[in-house]
C-alpha cells in the first residue's frame, strides 16, 4: 500500500458504505474520520457518537463537544455500561473485548435506526499491537475505513494538518482503564484518581503522559526529552498526584509508550 494515501480512497471506501455511524473518542484518528465522513457523506448520513462512561476522561468529552460543534457534526454522547459487568471491573486480559462489547451493544441501535454500518477509528498502526477490543468490534459488525483505505497513523496526522483540523497533532489518549494494572479491579474511584493525576499534570505542560495505577502507587509515563523536567519539578509533581489520592509516586525511565501495562505479559 502507499505511505501516502489519498483521500479520494477513504472518501471511496466511506461512499460505499452510504451511511455510517461514527465511534468518536475525539482523538486524531476518530476525529479524522469522523470528519471526513461528515464532509463526504454529509450530515444527514453521518452520526458521530461518543461513548460516555467513567473510563472517558472528562477533558476528553468535553473535547468531542467542542470538536462537533465545531465542525458542524450531527453528535450524540452515548452511555455505556462496561463498569456494569464483572468481567470488565475484574480488569482481566478480555477487558478491551468487553468495553467494545459494550460499545457496540450502545451503538448497535443507532445504526439501526439510521440503516448505518458502525466505523471505528482503527488504523493500519493498530493492526500490529496486541488489541482484543479490534477483533471483538469487528465480529460484532463494526467497520474500519481507514484500514480499508490504506491509512496509517502518519497519513491520518499528515492529511489531518493539511485540511486544517487541530486534532492533527492531538496526543494519543487512551481510555483511563488501560493506565489500570491487569488484575486490579477497574473502579470509579480509581479511574478518577487517574483521571485526577493526569489532568494536575497536563496543566503543568506535560501533555503526551500516563499515570499507570499500580494499587497506591503511581507510575508516571512522559516522552523521554521530559524525564528531566518532571525530576526538576518533582515536588510540584509529587503534589500533583499525591492530591489525587496516591500514595506513592515514581517516574517510569522508560518514557512514555502506548500500552506499556502488555510489558508485564511478554507480548511486548
Amino acid at each position: 500500500m502507499s505511505p501516502d494515501p489519498s483521500l479520494g480512497s477513504l472518501q471511496d471506501v466511506l461512499g460505499g458504505l452510504g451511511r455510517v455511524v461514527v465511534a468518536f473518542s475525539g482523538g486524531a484518528d476518530s476525529a479524522f474520520l469522523a470528519r471526513v465522513a461528515h464532509d463526504t457523506l454529509g450530515a444527514e448520513r453521518t452520526l458521530v457518537a461518543t461513548a460516555i462512561s467513567p473510563s472517558l476522561a472528562p477533558a476528553e468529552e468535553a473535547d468531542c463537544r467542542a470538536l462537533a460543534e465545531e465542525w458542524g457534526l450531527r453528535w450524540l454522547g452515548v452511555p455505556t455500561d462496561e463498569m456494569d459487568d464483572p468481567a470488565y471491573v475484574a480488569n482481566g486480559l478480555d477487558r478491551c473485548a468487553r468495553c467494545k462489547g459494550a460499545l457496540m451493544a450502545a451503538l448497535a441501535p443507532l445504526a439501526e435506526a439510521e440503516t448505518a454500518t458502525v466505523v471505528l477509528g482503527v488504523n493500519l498502526d493498530d493492526l500490529g499491537e496486541e488489541r482484543p477490543g479490534q477483533a471483538a468490534a469487528a465480529a460484532l459488525g463494526a467497520r474500519f475505513p481507514l484500514v480499508d483505505a490504506g491509512f496509517d497513523k502518519a497519513a491520518i496526522r499528515g492529511w489531518s494538518r493539511r485540511l486544517g483540523l487541530r486534532t492533527w497533532d492531538k496526543p494519543a489518549a487512551a481510555c483511563l482503564s488501560s493506565r489500570v494494572a491487569y488484575g486490579t479491579p477497574v473502579t470509579l474511584g480509581t479511574l478518577r484518581s487517574v483521571a485526577e493525576a493526569e489532568s494536575a499534570l497536563a496543566s503543568m505542560g506535560f501533555a503526551t503522559l500516563r499515570v499507570r495505577h499500580h494499587g497506591n502507587l503511581a507510575r508516571i509515563e512522559v516522552e523521554p526529552g521530559r524525564l528531566a523536567e518532571v525530576v526538576a519539578r518533582r515536588e510540584e509533581v509529587i503534589a500533583a498526584v499525591k492530591g489525587a489520592g496516591y500514595v506513592y509516586v515514581t517516574l517510569d525511565l522508560g518514557g512514555f509508550r502506548s500500552g506499556s501495562m502488555n510489558e508485564a505479559l511478554g507480548t511486548r
